[in-house]
């Protein structure tokens, strides 16, 4: 198999899917493209990028090419094993999903105006109302997971999973702009931070080269 993923310090959705493929623990080549160089629209208009137009991230495995996100978590959970990425429960299953699709369509504002940035910290600052709405729901979705399906576990569902991967972004984002947060998702926001996927995650974004000048800014409004 072969992943292609953006800039480690910026590409949230490439985070998402290299969590996933580092969870199937299936072998594959990892394959870094820096966004928006001079080659990034030519680099766009070949074969290996054609099915997703471009977008990352895009898996390859043989002749099955797989692109965004939510698709390969779920590609990679029918070829190993839906344990690895989705509760055993049918109820929990059925909120984790649910969760991941409101991540995948949803709060739009807190992606707009605080880009991912892993390598940075800022000081907190106001947030808009529609960044506090989306962090409001966030929170929500949370507190009713970790009190329904957590259990014992540090994560949502107790064990690492899919609905982990798709707020692990989230997670970084609120970190980078020293955002507001509920009391209780302190600790979750540390299980995520320190899974050893995510601290091999960040230590590659830390050594990057690359620098996106328009995600180096505090917010965008």
């Amino acid at each position: 198999m072969k992943l292609i993923i953006g800039n480690k310090a910026y590409s949230s959705w490439s985070l998402r899917g290299w969590l996933a493929a580092k969870q199937s623990g299936l072998l594959f080549e990892e394959v870094v493209v820096p966004l928006y160089d001079d080659a990034w629209d030519k680099r766009r208009e070949g074969d290996e990028f054609a099915p997703s137009s471009g977008k990352v991230p895009i898996l390859w495995d043989g002749d099955a090419v797989v692109w965004d996100s939510l698709a390969i978590i779920e590609y990679l959970a029918e070829k190993t094993s839906r344990d690895l990425f989705w509760p055993a429960d049918a109820a929990a299953r059925a909120m984790a999903r649910s969760m991941a699709a409101e991540m995948h369509s949803s709060f739009t504002a807190l992606r707009r105006k605080h880009s991912m940035n892993i390598r940075q910290s800022f000081p907190p600052v106001q947030p808009d109302d529609d960044v506090i709405a989306d962090l409001a729901r966030i929170m929500e979705l949370w507190a009713q997971a970790r009190a329904r399906f957590g259990g014992d576990g540090e994560f949502l569902f107790g064990q690492f999973g899919a609905a982990d991967m798709m707020f692990a972004p989230v997670v970084t984002r609120i970190v980078t702009y020293s955002l507001p947060i509920a009391r209780f998702a302190a600790g979750y926001m540390d299980a995520v931070l320190q899974h050893p996927f995510m601290q091999d995650w960040i230590a590659a974004a830390q050594e990057e080269e690359w620098v996106i000048e328009k995600f180096e800014l505090p917010s965008t409004t």
